[in-house]
C-alpha cells in the first residue's frame, strides 16, 4: 500500500532510530525513483569549462549501474598540448567499503584512451602546441572542429533508456535553426520544445531527423546525430525544403551514413 510517514520532532519526545532513518531513507529513496528508468550517463551538472591550463568540471550528478554519484565541489585536471586526441572521462571504482559504509568512487581521468565499460565520456578535444583550447563556439557545426575546440557533443548524458545529447548541444541547434528563418513547421515544433525543456530524448532526435529528411528513424553515435543536425541547419538556410512528414512527402530523402 501507499504510505505517508512524517517524523515528529517535537519537545519532551525521544528521538528514535526509526525517525532518523525515516529522514536519511526519504530522500535517497525519492532520487531513486525519479531517475529509475534513465540509462547511465549525465543525470544533471557536470558541465565542463575551460581555462588556459585546466578543464574545470562542474558540481553534478551521474548515474552508473544503478548507482547515483554526486560532484558536490569543482574538480580542475591540467592538460596540454599533445596533439592527439584527449578524452575526459569518468572512471568508477570501488572506493573501499567497511562496515558502516559502501563506498563507490568515479575518478576523472584525461588521455587519449576511448572510454571503457566502466567510465563515462564527458568530452574531448585535440590541441596543438602552441594553440590555446577554447570552448567559445562561432556555430553549431564547430562544435566538433577537430583541432583546439573542446568537444562535448560526444559526452554521455543520460536519457529515458539510452544516452542523449547534452542540452547546451541541442539548445544551440534550436536556436541556430530559428534564426535560419526556416519555414518547415517540423523544425518550429522541435525548436520551441527544445528550448523549453532541459533534456530531449535520443528517440525525438532520431525520429525528427527522420521526418525531417523524410527517411526512416535510423540509431547511430552522437557524433553522427550532430552531422545530421547541421545538414539540416545547412538546409534551412537555403531555404532547401527536404520531404516531410509534416508536408507533402515523396520518395528518397537525404540520408547520412555513419
Amino acid at each position: 500500500m501507499f504510505t505517508y510517514i512524517q517524523p515528529r520532532f517535537e519537545k519532551g519526545r525521544v528521538l528514535k532510530t526509526e525517525m532518523l532513518e525515516q529522514m536519511r531513507d526519504y530522500p535517497l529513496v525519492l532520487t531513486n525513483i525519479e531517475y529509475e528508468q534513465y540509462s547511465d550517463g549525465i543525470l544533471n551538472g557536470a558541465n565542463v569549462t575551460v581555462d588556459p591550463a585546466e578543464l574545470i568540471v562542474a558540481p553534478g550528478i551521474v548515474k552508473f549501474r544503478n548507482h547515483l554519484y554526486r560532484l558536490e565541489q569543482p574538480q580542475r585536471l591540467f592538460y596540454e598540448a599533445t596533439e592527439t586526441e584527449q578524452i575526459l572521462r569518468i572512471r568508477f571504482e570501488d572506493g573501499g567499503s567497511d562496515r558502516d559504509f559502501d563506498r563507490l568512487t568515479g575518478v576523472l581521468v584525461l588521455d587519449e584512451q576511448q572510454p571503457s565499460a566502466d567510465e563515462l565520456e564527458l568530452g574531448r578535444f585535440k590541441l596543438k602546441q602552441g594553440a590555446v583550447l577554447r570552448s567559445d563556439y562561432m556555430d553549431f557545426a564547430d562544435m566538433v572542429t577537430e583541432f583546439n575546440t573542446w568537444n562535448p557533443v560526444s559526452a554521455c548524458y543520460a536519457g529515458i533508456g539510452q544516452p542523449t545529447l547534452r542540452p547546451e548541444v541541442i539548445h544551440r541547434f534550436a536556436r541556430e535553426l530559428l534564426q535560419t528563418g526556416t519555414q518547415d513547421a517540423a523544425d518550429y515544433a522541435f525548436a520551441f520544445m527544445a528550448l523549453n525543456t532541459m533534456r530531449i530524448e535520443r528517440t525525438v532526435l532520431e525520429h525528427y531527423i527522420a521526418a525531417r529528411n523524410g527517411t526512416e528513424p535510423g540509431s547511430g553515435s552522437n557524433t553522427r546525430l550532430h552531422r545530421q543536425l547541421t545538414v539540416i541547419l545547412q538546409d534551412a538556410a537555403r531555404g532547401k525544403r527536404n520531404p516531410s512528414r509534416w508536408g507533402n512527402r515523396s520518395p528518397g530523402g537525404r540520408m547520412i551514413v555513419d
